[in-house]
């Protein structure tokens, strides 16, 4: 009889684009198995399937529990799921990645390595989102201050606009409730917002550690993408559903920004700006084919899976006869099993 465990693994070219995708789904209180190619969802109210290769972002709430078959789906299809606390506003953990590809993940390591453009990407990133200010010549200091005032300012005109009364932020981190409710609907819009930017930021292959403004933290990277999109949909999305009233003000922050960011084609965009900033000339796509080289002088890639000690003496012709290598090339000669 044929298990699920022996179906093949979709291949990179057959995996939907983290663009293209639903922005994130956020489950608690329920058990996520396996149907076909679809999760299940199940609690009292009854069983709801959700197609696994749509999903950019799995937030696991408490009380979840999930199959090992779940995961073998999710991660056949490459969606990253994330395990938060209550109200989903901790991040616990997070799972794999969509890519195959180091490429992105080298330029960000090769600019953030360097001190001069480091403060590059950080000044694209401060350009990204206030496009009406020019901060060329900016030191990091005068950036953070630049940011602080265009938030301070953010917060006041959402709260005009909205008739939200607003005291300034106020969030005790572990404790949601302290705060009044547009603070609470803040900060779970923030906490969607990071669980969709590590989406991104790991489906594309880039390491969430090595920020260019946040720095010191596994996340770094995560949240200074985060922040690229915090004042034109994460905090009037906050606001907004904080003048409807306090009820339910966590769950009904999730959906309502969730629907902006799917009508917005926010993670499309996403994709775009991390590229433009990383790479602006070498923007690959997520669902490359899989490929190993192997370094070697002067900067030179050589295939993989090629034993060349006893090509030596035959001098760099011999090198590079296949400069790439599919899946199959590997495991045909056992570089991967």
């Amino acid at each position: 009889m044929a298990t699920v465990s022996k179906r093949p693994a979709s291949g990179p070219r057959q995996l939907t684009r983290v663009g293209e995708r639903l922005s994130f789904v956020y489950l608690e209180r329920c058990t996520v198995h396996r149907d076909a190619n679809a999760l299940t969802a199940e609690d009292a109210e009854g069983v709801r399937h959700i197609p696994s290769a749509t999903i950019g972002c799995l937030l696991l709430g408490p009380g979840t529990r999930i199959t090992h078959q779940a995961m073998a789906v999710l991660g056949e299809s490459g969606a990253v799921v994330v395990w938060v606390g209550e109200h989903g506003v901790r991040f616990y953990a997070g799972g794999r990645a969509l890519n195959r590809s180091s490429a992105l993940l080298e330029a960000q390591a090769t600019a953030w390595a360097n001190q001069r453009t480091r403060l590059e990407v950080a000044r694209a990133m401060y350009r990204l989102r206030f496009p009406d200010e020019d901060p060329a010549g900016c030191t990091r200091r005068q950036l953070l201050g630049r940011e602080g005032d265009r938030v301070k300012r953010c917060y006041a005109e959402q709260a005009a606009r909205t008739g939200v009364p607003w005291h300034g932020r106020r969030y005790t981190p572990g404790d949601f409730n302290s705060g009044d409710a547009p603070n609470q609907a803040v900060t779970a819009a923030a906490q969607c917002m990071y669980g969709i930017a590590q989406a991104v930021v790991t489906a594309l292959g880039c390491t969430p550690g090595l920020g260019f403004v946040h720095s010191g933290h596994e996340l770094s990277f995560v949240l200074d993408v985060a922040d690229f999109y915090k004042t034109d949909i994460g905090i009037p999305v906050a606001f907004e559903v904080a003048a409807e009233g306090p009820a339910d003000i966590g769950s009904r922050t999730r959906r309502a920004l969730r629907d902006r960011i799917n009508s917005t084609r926010l993670l499309d965009r996403c994709v775009r700006d991390i590229q433009a900033l990383l790479a602006p000339t070498r923007t690959g796509h997520p669902d490359e084919r899989d490929h190993v080289t192997l370094h070697s002088d002067r900067g030179a890639e050589l295939a993989a899976g090629v034993n060349y000690g006893d090509q030596e003496a035959a001098g760099d012709a011999t090198f590079g006869a296949r400069d790439v290598w599919t899946q199959d090339d590997m495991v045909r000669h056992g570089v991967i099993w």
